[in-house]
């Protein structure tokens, strides 16, 4: 593949479907097209929290307030996604092994000592965790690289997790947590102003592929992003939960070739795909919109680590928590 500036992050999310020989195959294919960083999920049922608001959810006026996602419907699901902790060793082994820097999304404070002890050096913070200040402060004293993305996070949070990690190497991704996020809701001039606060930034593509195909991310590239994520499967859309915002291989390589090319070359390719592309650019500074605020009322808070002997949801840690954890989740 053609060398290029940016770093092209293939996140596999749970799209191996809890194979462990899949999520193997995904790293070769990734590595194979043109990836820089390979990202899987860190992610265990027991670590799912029970909140009841969201058991029924809660509709007023015909208005959605809290989502219905049930905890035992959504507790068998992730039950079946899980990768062990030894398989998450090997797949750092295997990452490197191909050329491919290792990478995780850590969900929860009680997995970051055992995953910087597994050889992950670079880790990601989801954006239901950008205002975990708290579980920041942890990571930067394990991981190398820390790479945060933001969306459903309001700017003076960011702020914030920004002055946490300043003098560390990271970085901070402009996302709309919208799944799939429509083109005129991108908004990515927020990068420009991100820009303001991390040494690096980038953008966490989750639009639609079969709509919107690769627009959105190689917008991202002309405007001066120097990382783009973007979920990566072997299967078709359907058949996995994350499919349908999921690239595959011949889409990676695209991004990786588009990444070569001059910054007049990129503007010419992109006008010639759609006239109307400069609609994704959008606002610097935006309120979150209520598709957004609903997806952070039930992500923010999924996740928490149980302490020992712990029955159904509690006692749990959330990684807001100032109260430090217990020294066994050390």
């Amino acid at each position: 593949m053609p060398e290029h500036r940016l770093s092209l992050v293939a996140e596999f999310c749970q799209n191996h479907n809890g194979d462990f020989d899949l999520l193997c195959r995904m790293v070769d294919a990734a590595a194979e097209h043109g990836a820089t960083h390979g990202k899987m999920q860190t992610i265990y049922a027991d670590d799912l929290a029970f909140r009841p608001q969201f058991e029924e959810g809660l509709t007023v006026d015909g208005v959605v307030k809290a989502v219905k996602r049930p905890y035992q419907a959504e507790y068998d699901r992730l039950r079946k996604l899980e990768i062990s902790m030894c398989d998450i060793e090997r797949f750092v082994e295997r990452c490197k092994r191909v050329g491919l820097v290792p990478m995780t999304t850590c969900f929860t404070r009680a997995h970051l000592q055992p995953l910087a002890e597994i050889g992950f050096d670079t880790v990601k913070v989801a954006s239901y965790d950008c205002a975990s200040f708290p579980m920041l402060r942890e990571l930067k004293a394990r991981f190398d690289e820390i790479i945060v993305s933001t969306g459903a996070t309001f700017d003076g949070e960011i702020e914030y997790a920004a002055e946490i990690l300043g003098g560390t190497n990271f970085a901070m991704l402009h996302c709309v947590t919208i799944y799939p996020t429509p083109l005129d809701q991108t908004h990515l001039a927020r990068m420009e102003w991100l820009g303001g606060l991390a040494p690096r930034v980038g953008f966490s593509d989750h639009s639609l592929v079969a709509r919107d195909g690769l627009l959105a991310s190689k917008a991202a590239i002309f405007l001066g992003a120097e990382i783009i994520e973007r979920h990566f499967t072997l299967l078709g859309p359907e058949e996995s939960r994350d499919g349908p915002v999921s690239i595959r291989p011949e889409h990676l390589a695209q991004l990786a070739v588009f990444a070569t090319l001059s910054r007049s070359d990129q503007e010419a390719a992109l006008d010639a795909e759609r006239w109307d592309w400069r609609r994704v650019i959008g606002e610097r500074r935006r309120p979150l919109s209520d598709a957004e605020l609903l997806n952070r009322d039930y992500y923010r808070g999924r996740f928490a680590s149980r302490c020992p002997g712990s029955v159904g949801g509690s006692p749990m840690v959330f990684n807001w928590e100032e109260t430090p954890l217990p020294r066994w989740l050390d």
